[in-house]
């Protein structure tokens, strides 16, 4: 590993080569399965997309897929470099291009390059504070919604009577998250998920596995694994996590009720950016706060 550079863009001095953990056996393993490894998300959302579609033809088709992917990367290239003055990392715009690919529908392809677009400006553009509020992918997709319904549908395909796939792609994300300190969030949703199912089938008189089906989609893979724990989107605090996880189980039930089809892109937009706003609020307010005592 190269020595990190500093602002100035000098390097600082390197650790004795006694300190440096060795890349192989436990220490090359943990650091495989940490935040510090940025490929190790967009490996596990490239599993998803191969096994969904060698399975049940997951994509409406690969060039799709690869024109979201393009676009994400182009877009992030362009305003990294405008905006920040340096290159950025490309892993995040390949996860929110394969998001984009895997979850929207639509026989043209204005709309995969339109959501891949929308999708990393949103990051650029939509910020207060210093920070983005929204999901990324969550927020272009709702995006697309709103401004083409009849252009575009979201990603309905279940895993169906085969239960390999999903038991994969749900050991490797609890795994995943587990390591990365986010397992926590895709628990609370879950289990608030299968809370909530069992009251809509109370309600609604449609039943608990009829409500609960939904899932044990792909879909849902990325949604609890990917969108509902994102770091840069997800307010700092563990217990505050759990609540937003609950709070947008909760929400999803409200407009499942009202007949959303679209109920969890829908939550996470409502709850998601109202938790991180109260959080930014609260902390510049703690920073004016304790300003002049500690100047």
């Amino acid at each position: 590993m190269t020595p990190e550079v500093t602002a100035s863009g000098s390097s600082p001095s390197a650790p004795a080569p006694s300190t440096i953990a060795s890349p192989s056996g436990a220490s090359g393993l943990g650091w495989f399965f940490s935040l510090e490894n940025r490929y190790l998300v967009p490996m596990f959302i490239t599993t998803i997309l191969i096994i969904g579609q060698i399975s049940f033809g997951l994509l409406e088709s690969w060039w799709q897929t690869f024109l979201a992917i393009a676009i994400s990367i182009l877009t992030e290239l362009a305003l990294g470099r405008i905006m920040t003055g340096q290159w950025p990392n490309m892993a995040s715009a390949y996860i929110s291009g394969i998001s984009v690919g895997i979850l929207i529908r639509s026989p043209l392809f204005w709309p995969y390059a339109l959501c891949s677009a929308i999708s990393i400006t949103s990051k650029y553009v939509i910020r207060w504070r210093g920070r983005h509020l929204w999901n990324p992918s969550n927020f272009a997709i709702c995006m697309m919604l709103l401004l083409a319904p009849e252009y575009v549908a979201t990603l309905s395909v279940q895993w169906g009577n085969t239960i390999w796939p999903m038991l994969i792609v749900w050991t490797l994300g609890a795994l995943i998250t587990w390591r990365v300190k986010r397992f926590h969030i895709t628990a609370t949703y879950v289990v608030s998920f299968l809370f909530f199912a069992f009251i809509r089938g109370a309600m609604t008189g449609h039943g608990f596995l009829a409500e609960v089906a939904p899932i044990t989609g792909p879909m849902y893979q990325l949604f609890i694994f990917f969108m509902i724990t994102d770091p840069k989107t997800t307010v700092s605090s563990k217990r505050m996590q759990c609540l937003v996880a609950f709070l947008v189980a909760a929400m999803e039930m409200v407009l499942r009720l009202s007949e959303n089809i679209h109920a969890p892109y829908y939550a996470l937009t409502i709850v998601g950016p109202i938790a991180m706003a109260i959080e930014i609020w609260r902390t510049s307010r703690k920073q004016v706060e304790s300003g002049p005592a500690t100047a």
